[in-house]
């Protein structure tokens, strides 16, 4: 469990530690904004398009080498972007590293369900949640720490070496799971499925970032948005379609028929559309809006993660003993009421109005994300 823990919390973490280090990348290769950008888009895509392959070939193949030549991947592409001597390479390697970071978490909450005994799952799950939550909203204090002593190299430079550990913890530790292609029937996708797979989700992802930073007098940029945006939609409804007949689809459409599961996931990105929207926002409200230092923003920041980790382990000491559904509902409700008291923040708030809302958000948060990721795993085939 340790090396499920090591290798999410680096992956998750780097997917937002640049964000702050943009700026001082642009001057260092005196590359305007618009192509820095793709030092986090690359990262984002590559992971985005990977991650339902990638599970794929891990239930063919074992969801543990899947796990170990990602994390393997990721750390070798660190060091490639640590001493990047463009820009180009920069975003290459920061492309790589998505590929690696979407080969660990594409297969991890599978890895839990082969650690864990069935009675203990709940709580294997809420250890999970807990690293996910905190390490994607900590990313930011983390940085700000980092930059206020070093150059943005310096961001990179642990997931070598935690990198390398994982994975020679993980090849003495981590379980063998049972693999898909010894059983009868069993297929291998197609390459047409990979790409269409890829053109979905990098189109709509491009499509829709594009009709965002566009301005209204940029008619080129809006329509190049519009066609991408549609000709994803159009693709995704091609390639869902031709998976629908397939009995082992690379996007799982069957598991999708199964309600709970359905709605499980549905829920699930809509608290992570809540959580990431309000970290996009609170940085700029507490920075802009109220005057706090740099310092001062990252320590209040710090108390959501901070409340996650403190609920987490009480969630998964819950789970079993209560329905599911009675304590995500529960969790949801008290994230929503956080985030609503937020908004309603007065015009110059003290440090306290700040902090305990913050934590009201991510004791919500932690409280919803455990039980719902257990009826996730749980209401689904094990060798899925």
């Amino acid at each position: 469990m340790l090396v499920i823990l090591l290798g999410l919390a680096v992956v998750v973490l780097d997917s937002s530690l640049l964000n702050l280090a943009l700026p001082a990348i642009a001057r260092a290769f005196q590359a305007p904004a618009s192509q820095t950008i793709w030092v986090v888009n690359a990262y984002q895509i590559a992971t985005l398009v990977m991650l339902l392959p990638l599970a794929a070939v891990g239930e063919r193949i074992g969801y543990r080498s899947v796990y170990l030549w990602g994390m393997a991947l990721f750390a070798l592409a660190s060091l490639g972007a640590i001493f990047a001597p463009s820009l180009g390479t920069l975003i290459a390697a920061r492309a790589l590293q998505g590929l690696g970071a979407a080969g660990v978490l594409s297969v991890n909450a599978a890895l839990v369900r082969f650690i864990f005994p069935r009675v203990q799952l709940g709580r294997g799950l809420a250890l999970n949640s807990a690293v996910v939550a905190s390490a994607s909203v900590a990313g930011p204090t983390l940085a700000a720490a980092i930059l206020s002593v070093g150059s943005w190299p310096w961001l990179l430079a642990p997931n070598v070496p935690l990198g390398l550990l994982t994975v020679w913890l993980g090849r003495k530790t981590l379980p063998e799971t049972p693999r898909l292609a010894a059983e009868p029937g069993a297929r291998a996708f197609s390459a047409l499925d990979l790409v269409l797979n890829m053109a979905m989700f990098a189109l709509v992802f491009l499509g829709a970032d594009a009709l965002g930073v566009a301005r209204k007098d940029q008619t080129g940029s809006m329509l190049m948005g519009g066609l991408m945006l549609g000709a994803g939609l159009l693709i995704g409804v091609w390639h869902l379609v031709r998976q629908s007949r397939q009995p082992r689809p690379l996007f799982p459409v069957d598991l999708l028929r199964i309600p709970v599961f359905a709605l499980s996931m549905a829920s699930s990105v809509n608290a992570f559309c809540a959580q990431t929207l309000a970290f996009l926002a609170l940085p700029f409200l507490l920075l802009e809006t109220y005057g706090r230092s740099a310092l001062q923003a990252g320590l209040l920041l710090t108390a959501w993660p901070l409340a996650i980790v403190t609920v987490a382990p009480l969630a998964g000491w819950l789970i079993g003993r209560h329905p599911d559904g009675l304590l995500g509902g529960l969790g949801m409700a008290v994230f929503a009421a956080g985030l609503w008291l937020l908004a309603l923040l007065p015009a110059q708030p003290s440090d306290v109005d700040v902090i305990w809302r913050l934590v009201l958000c991510g004791a919500g948060f932690a409280l919803f994300q455990s039980p719902n990721n257990h009826t996730i795993v749980r209401s689904t085939p094990v060798q899925r």
